[in-house]
This record gives C-alpha cells, structure tokens and sequence, in this order.
C-alpha cells in the first residue's frame, strides 16, 4: 500500500482541485446542481482515483485507477474550456487552470510510464 500524499501529483490535484471550488463558488447559483456540482466531481475525481489506486495491491490496479484519473482530469479541461466559453471564468483563469490541469495531465502519464506495465 501506498501513501497517496507523498505523491506530488496527488498534491498538485488536491490544490488544484481546492482552485475549483473557489473559483466556483462565483458561477450563477441556478448552475449550483448542474455545471458547479460536474466540474467540482470531475476535479475531484482527479486525486480521489491517485488515492484509490494507491490503496490497491498491484501496480496494474493503480494503473487503473490513474486512466481513470486522466479520463476525469480531460473532464476536466474541458469544462473549464465551458466555463470560459459561458463567461463564468475570464481569459485569465482559463489559461492558469488549464495551464494547471496540462501539468496534471502530463504527470498521470509520467506516473504511468514509471509503472513500466507490458
């Protein structure tokens, strides 16, 4: 068993995932249990599959878990690119979050890689 918070990536997601929640808090509140809540749970997704894989028993399950963190961090790019798109975040933002969940991204491949799996 791994510790999930000894891995850089978990860390970068986490905060990254913590900017969502903020910067989401301005989004209109009739979009509270639609757009708000999908981009808070895709976010999220993002270290709770780091953590869950670590908790696993083989690389091969982390593995599996880190596609499906990829899978919710491209999620996640793209609801930014929405939320831009819907005027709910300015130019500004848009480039730093997706500057960020890039590097996210990057990095659950890098991860993968090391895994070394045939």
């Amino acid at each position: 068993m791994k510790d999930f918070k000894k891995y850089e990536i978990w860390q970068l997601s986490h905060q990254f995932t913590l900017k969502i929640y903020t910067i989401s808090n301005s989004f209109p509140k009739d979009e509270t249990y639609s757009f708000t809540s999908q981009i808070r749970r895709s976010s999220m997704s993002i270290p709770t599959n780091i953590a869950v894989g670590c908790g696993r028993n083989s690389d091969k399950e982390f593995n599996q878990f880190l596609n499906i963190a990829l899978g919710s961090a491209s999620e996640t790019e793209y609801l930014i690119l929405l939320a831009k798109d819907l005027k709910y975040i300015d130019d500004s933002n848009y480039e730093i979050l997706t500057q960020e969940i890039n590097l996210i991204k990057s990095k659950i491949y890098t991860l993968k890689n090391k895994l070394n799996l045939q």
